[in-house]
């Protein structure tokens, strides 16, 4: 009994000796998965670290030339090294104002007809062409703007514009300006056309995940295409819309040389969407290859930090936005 019995234990010893190192080999993939995941998010988050010293380390002789007051001053004067972001800042702010204005609604029309109205055989062929849309470079959206949509504006959109809207009292002041075709109008319709591929083509994606039942039981009691969008569609999918959102966005507030071409790149705030105008992008892609050491190089790296900060302050208020609906649609 005494020899069975030490038999067994030998033999139960061995088998968890051996699950062990079953075990301990099973787990190897997940610890190198664990790894490789929590060194890329270590990658990301040092990347973004660096940016931001080198963008503060640049910025800091200009942040102390000026202080606080470089963000809403409106002077630019490289020959004088007196130097102020309110220009470059309004240009962005209201560029980006006007491409989400048009490029939203056009984007959620685009989505929903290819995911609710478009017939099957030419959704593939509709959703790649728009996808291509999002692949062409920003340079050569900028010269189709500059030797296309420009004189457009100018011989025809503008003219009207004036014609029509110019009388009226607060409208008058907005489409007011010389008709040449360039400045902050022209820039917003650039940036509109070129966020649309992305925010439809999130948008498109996300309906398209929505469960069938849930479709099909509101179109059983009757309702209609918008109410089953409206009601059913985007409150299911509000997340991936508002990020669809916000990628367009934050694409709008950076681009540079589609919005170079058509702004005009005039250091001035005017409220005519006709005049020409500049933003943070623009100013760096024009004067940062030639700005010499000192506060006109500081105070571009300033605008460079400030629209960092700009983009910053934009997703964490989409984020606090998505965090309030999860917890009234949870309440609810």
């Amino acid at each position: 009994m005494g020899a069975e019995s030490q038999t067994l234990g030998t033999g139960s010893q061995r088998s968890r000796e051996r699950d062990s190192r079953i075990g301990a080999a099973s787990m190897r993939p997940d610890r190198i998965y664990a790894l490789v995941a929590y060194t890329a998010a270590g990658l990301v988050l040092l990347v973004l670290g660096g940016i931001v010293v080198s963008l503060l380390v640049g910025a800091a002789p200009a942040l102390r030339e000026f202080g606080l007051p470089f963000v809403w001053s409106a002077e630019w004067d490289p020959v004088e090294q007196r130097f102020g972001a309110l220009n470059a800042l309004y240009g962005t702010v209201i560029t980006s104002l006007i491409a989400m204005l048009i490029g939203v609604p056009v984007s959620f029309g685009i989505a929903v007809f290819l995911t609710e109205l478009c017939p099957r055989a030419l959704r593939q062929p509709l959703g790649i062409a728009v996808e291509l849309l999002a692949a062409v470079p920003s340079i050569i959206y900028g010269m189709w703007g500059l030797f296309v949509l420009a004189p457009i504006l100018a011989d025809y959109v503008q003219p009207w514009l004036l014609d029509t809207l110019g009388p009226v009292p607060v409208l008058g002041a907005l489409f007011s300006g010389p008709p040449v075709g360039i400045g902050i109008l022209p820039a917003g319709l650039i940036l509109a056309v070129m966020i649309i591929p992305f925010i439809a083509s999130v948008m498109r994606d996300v309906f398209e995940i929505v469960p069938p039942v849930l479709k099909e039981s509101a179109y059983g009691v009757g309702a209609t295409t918008w109410e089953v969008v409206w009601n059913v569609v985007l409150p299911y999918t509000r997340v991936g819309v508002i990020g669809g959102v916000m990628l367009g966005l934050g694409r709008a507030l950076g681009e540079t040389m589609a919005v170079t071409f058509v702004i005009g790149n005039s250091p001035q705030i005017s409220a005519a969407l006709f005049d020409a105008g500049g933003s943070i992008a623009s100013t760096l892609a024009n004067e940062f290859a030639e700005a010499e050491p000192g506060l006109h190089l500081s105070s571009l790296l300033a605008l460079g930090l400030l629209l960092f900060v700009l983009t910053f302050l934009v997703l964490a208020a989409a984020r606090l936005m998505l965090a309030r609906m999860a917890r009234q649609y949870g309440s609810a």
